[in-house]
C-alpha cells in the first residue's frame, strides 16, 4: 500500500496477525525515496513480493517446528528491501523470484488494489474561493477592505471569469489595468446590462471620463494585498499585481470646496432617493464642520455621542457587532462637536432618533455598508448641478484641513492630525510619545476655528 509523507512515497503492509509475535512487527514501513507516483508504484510492486516471501517463509518454518532461532529476523529481510530501494536500477532490471502459489486472502486483493489506486489530485484554488477565505471570511478584515477587495474580484471576475489563482499572471494583470483605465468613471452608479469590453467601447465612443489613475491603483492594490497572503501561504509563487504605472490615465486632483460651490450646492434641489433631504443637510454639515469621512457619519451611534471632560463629543470607534471599524488606527479617535452643530440640534437630534444610529434614513447595503445611497445621491446632485470632478463629499476633509492649517498660529499641527484621524505628519520622539496626551479643550479649540459663512447652512435639517 502507498502512503505519501511530505513528498515522499513509502510502503506500507500489515503483518499477519499469526506471524507478529515471531516477526516483531504489526507493519512494514519502507521509504520509496521518490515523489514519483509511477515510479513509487514499480518499487512498491517488488517489494510488496518480498515481503509476501518472508511470510511464506516464516509460516513454513512455524508450522514445520522449526525453532525461533531459525526463523528469518525481519530486521535482516527490511536490510535487504532497504538496498533494492537505495539502487532503483537493480529495481527494474532484476527479475522477480518465483513462490509458491497460495490462495490471496481477501484484504490482500484490497491493498494490492489500493497500491495501484491514484491518490485523488488538489483541486485549485480559485479566485473567488480565494476572496471568501481570506478576505470575506476574515475576522480580522475591515468592511472597507471587504467591499473593495470584493469589487475590484468581481471586475475581473466580469472580464476574465473565475480562474486557479496559480495561473494569473503578469499577462492577465495587465490586460485588467489596461481595461480599468478604460472604463467610464461613472460604472457601477447606474444598472447597465453592457459587458466591461462594452462599456469601455461605450465610453471611447461617447468621450466619456474614465477611470483616474488612483480608481485603478486601488483596485489593482486591493488585489495585489490579497496576493501577497497567497504568496505567504505557498498559494502562488510570485505577485503579478504590484510595479504597474498608473499615470496614464486621466488623473483628477482633489481640492476642497469654495465657497461659492457650497452656496450652489447648498441651494440646489436634492434627488428623488431612499434618503430624505433632511438626512442630506444633517450629514452634509457634519462633514463641513468636523472633517468625518462620510462612512465615520453615517456609522455614528448614538452612543458615540458622549461628553468627554465636560465637552459634546464624537467617538470614532469600532463596532465589532456590525464589523465597522475606522479606516485606519489613527482613525480612531475623539472629535469635539462644533458649537454651530450644537446650535442646529445636533445633541437633541440624538435623543429623537429610532434605532440605534444618530443620522436617519440611511439602510444597510448588503454588504454591511450604510450610506451607500447617500454617496451615490450626493454625487447625482453634484453632477446635475454642474460642479466640477474635483470637488466630491470627501472634500470637506480638505476644506476642513486647508482652514485649520491656516488658521491661527496657537493650532498646533498634531492637533490637526489627531482631529482628521491622520498619522502624526511629525515622527520626531517627541510626537510619538506625547501624542495620545492632547487634550480635550485643545482639540475642542482646533473644531472651532473650522468657519463658514452665516447664511450657508441656515436651512439646518429641520
Amino acid at each position: 500500500m502507498l502512503r505519501i509523507r511530505g513528498t515522499t512515497y513509502h510502503f506500507r503492509r500489515i503483518v499477519p496477525p499469526a506471524l507478529r509475535s515471531v516477526l516483531k512487527r504489526r507493519e512494514i514501513w519502507v521509504s520509496l525515496k521518490t515523489g514519483y507516483q509511477n515510479e513509487a508504484r514499480k518499487r512498491a510492486s517488488l517489494l510488496h513480493a518480498r515481503t509476501t516471501e518472508l511470510f511464506d517463509e516464516t509460516s513454513r518454518a512455524l508450522a514445520e517446528g522449526q525453532e525461533r532461532q531459525a526463523v528469518p529476523h525481519v530486521r535482516d529481510a527490511l536490510k535487504n528491501l532497504h538496498r533494492l530501494v537505495e539502487a532503483p536500477i537493480g529495481i527494474e532490471a532484476r527479475p522477480l523470484p518465483a513462490s509458491r502459489p497460495r490462495p490471496q486472502p481477501q484484504n490482500m486483493r484490497k491493498a494490492s488494489a489500493a497500491v495501484t489506486a491514484s491518490p485523488p489530485k488538489p483541486q485549485p484554488l480559485l479566485l473567488s474561493q480565494a476572496l471568501t477565505r481570506f478576505v470575506l471570511e476574515n475576522p480580522h478584515a475591515s468592511a472597507d477592505t471587504r467591499k473593495a477587495t470584493q469589487r475590484a474580484v468581481e471586475l475581473f471576475l466580469q472580464a476574465f471569469g473565475d480562474a486557479p489563482v496559480s495561473i494569473i499572471g503578469g499577462e492577465k494583470a495587465g490586460a485588467f489595468r489596461d481595461l480599468l483605465f478604460s472604463l467610464p468613471a461613472s460604472l457601477g452608479k447606474r444598472k447597465s446590462s453592457l459587458t466591461l469590453p462594452e462599456e469601455a467601447a461605450r465610453a471611447k465612443k461617447d468621450g466619456r471620463p474614465t477611470l483616474s489613475g488612483k480608481s485603478v491603483k486601488n483596485h489593482m492594490m486591493r488585489l495585489s494585498a490579497l496576493w501577497n497572503q497567497l504568496l505567504q501561504r505557498e498559494l502562488v509563487k510570485k505577485n503579478p499585481w504590484t510595479g504597474w504605472s498608473f499615470e496614464s490615465g486621466s488623473k483628477t486632483i482633489r481640492r476642497g470646496w469654495s465657497t461659492q460651490e457650497l452656496q450652489t450646492l447648498m441651494t440646489g434641489d436634492w434627488p428623488r432617493s431612499s434618503v430624505p433631504e433632511s438626512t442630506f443637510r444633517i450629514v452634509t454639515m457634519i462633514g463641513a464642520y468636523s472633517g468625518l469621512r462620510l462612512g465615520e457619519i453615517c456609522h455614528l451611534r448614538t452612543e458615540d455621542l458622549q461628553t468627554i471632560d465636560g465637552i459634546p463629543c464624537f467617538v470614532i470607534q469600532p463596532h465589532t457587532d456590525s464589523g465597522w471599524s475606522p479606516k485606519t488606527d489613527a482613525g480612531t479617535r475623539i472629535v469635539p462637536v462644533h458649537s454651530r452643530l450644537i446650535e442646529a440640534g445636533l445633541l437633541i437630534l440624538k435623543d429623537t432618533v429610532d434605532g440605534p444610529y444618530v443620522i436617519p434614513g440611511l439602510n444597510m447595503s448588503k454588504d454591511g455598508v450604510r450610506g451607500t445611497v447617500f454617496g451615490r445621491s450626493f454625487s447625482t446632485m453634484k453632477t446635475r448641478l454642474g460642479l466640477p470632478a474635483e470637488i466630491t463629499f470627501h472634500s470637506f476633509r480638505h476644506s476642513v484641513s486647508t482652514q485649520l492649517r491656516n488658521a491661527s498660529a496657537d493650532i498646533r499641527e498634531i492637533w490637526i492630525d489627531r482631529l482628521l484621524g491622520h498619522e502624526a505628519t511629525h515622527k520626531s520622539q517627541g510626537t510619538s510619545t506625547y501624542l495620545s496626551g492632547i487634550t480635550t479643550a485643545n482639540l475642542k479649540q482646533t473644531v472651532e476655528a473650522i468657519s463658514y459663512p452665516d447664511d450657508l447652512f441656515r436651512k439646518g435639517w429641520s
